[in-house]
């Protein structure tokens, strides 16, 4: 289940993670009513589950009621990547320290604004960390050697120890390392107690006066913990019309969707996994069209479903199949996909890699199906080089 911007503070705020005070709008007249109870400025943010809102309008300064009005009218109704805005979040501006060591091209201080998450890296059996001083940006546009990774052992837990060296090695400046132990321990335990499959603040800022502070939140809930989570319920409260037809159609198949706005289509099992695929397919000068991870399992019914919602893009060019098989057997993948070829008339070709348990069987199963639309490659990077090629023609 994913979680809008607001519900994702809100789920922060349960663990002592520092969100800004705000409140939800479905209306300019309530925008405006939330604006003069929190103080000018305010920041008018669109709530869409995608990325780039930025870029696109959707995030807007108001420093007066008028102000408040325009955006919030221009912002309601507005698509992004898909995706209609019927809420908006208006919060209190936050004061952004500026840094002494990071420019822009115009030679411009950068704002401090840091990457966060926690996800699980299902071929390492480990939590995954990944921080970087690169925030504020799309994760999969950020060179890997400015993101910092941790794995986590579930058994062992992340330790303050562990924290502060995760922290050094993402080289976060010296004034924000301090506060951003907490609230990086705070995001481990919100992801861990609070049965996240994904939990993201992009971007972690460093205000004026030395907080660090959480501006953003992306989170992903584990639907198999629901039962243990009857506060949940609150969050089902949002329809969903206010995603994509594509995420809404994901989501009705039991698939974590996110939509993007390349034409490399990915299906990988896990979080981690899907993540590192879509930022390889960045590496190789490709553009991921979606984050789709199938979790566990890659039945036929699995791969039909998963295929069935990227088909729905009209932009996906090539679709990047990137399976790692642990409990799940890589022969009973391949045949789920093979079957699921059969059941589905794809409108692009198919790149394959899988790895891990009976990796060998699997690979002769698509060996023996490969045709025009599927094609089958032994390791990740020229895998996704192929997927690129693809799309690209």
């Amino acid at each position: 289940m994913d979680l809008m911007e607001y519900q994702g503070k809100q789920y922060f705020a349960r663990f002592g993670i520092p969100v800004s005070a705000g409140g939800i709008a479905d209306t300019v007249d309530e925008a405006v009513a939330h604006a003069e109870r929190l103080g000018y400025p305010v920041v008018v943010k669109a709530q869409v589950m995608t990325g780039g809102r930025g870029k696109a309008g959707g995030i807007k300064l108001a420093h007066n009621a008028d102000e408040v009005r325009f955006h919030a009218g221009n912002i309601l109704g507005m698509d992004i990547r898909g995706h209609i805005v019927r809420r908006l979040w208006i919060e209190r501006a936050s004061e952004i320290a500026k840094s002494s060591t990071r420019f822009k091209e115009n030679g411009e201080p950068k704002d401090e604004e840091f990457y966060a998450s926690f996800a699980l890296d299902r071929s390492a059996k480990k939590y995954l960390g990944m921080l970087s001083v690169e925030g504020g940006v799309e994760i999969e546009s950020v060179p890997d050697e400015l993101i910092a990774k941790i794995h986590v052992d579930p058994i062992d837990g992340l330790s303050e120890a562990d924290c502060r060296a995760w922290i050094a090695a993402a080289n976060l400046p010296e004034a924000a390392r301090e506060g951003a132990v907490p609230v990086l321990m705070a995001l481990y335990r919100c992801y861990t107690e609070g049965d996240c499959e994904l939990a993201e603040i992009n971007p972690l800022i460093l205000t004026t006066d030395g907080r660090v502070h959480a501006l953003d939140a992306k989170v992903t809930l584990d639907d198999a913990a629901r039962e243990r989570h009857p506060e949940w319920a609150e969050f089902e409260t949002v329809s969903v019309a206010t995603g994509d037809s594509r995420e809404a159609l994901a989501k009705e198949k039991g698939l974590q969707y996110v939509g993007l706005d390349g034409n490399v289509g990915i299906i990988a099992n896990g979080a981690g996994l899907a993540m590192s695929t879509v930022d390889i397919v960045k590496q190789v000068g490709g553009a991921p069209a979606n984050f789709l991870d199938i979790g566990g399992g890659a039945s036929a019914e699995v791969m039909v479903n998963a295929l069935t919602v990227i088909n729905t893009d009209p932009n996906v060019r090539a679709i990047f199949i990137n399976i790692f098989g642990g409990i799940t057997r890589c022969d009973e993948v391949a045949r789920g996909i093979v079957e699921a070829m059969k059941r589905i008339t794809l409108n692009a070709p198919i790149v394959a890699r899988i790895d891990g348990t009976n990796a060998a069987e699997g690979r002769a199963i698509l060996k023996a199906n490969e045709s025009e639309k599927l094609v089958m490659l032994p390791d990740m990077l020229s895998a996704a080089q192929k997927a690129v090629e693809i799309a690209g023609k």
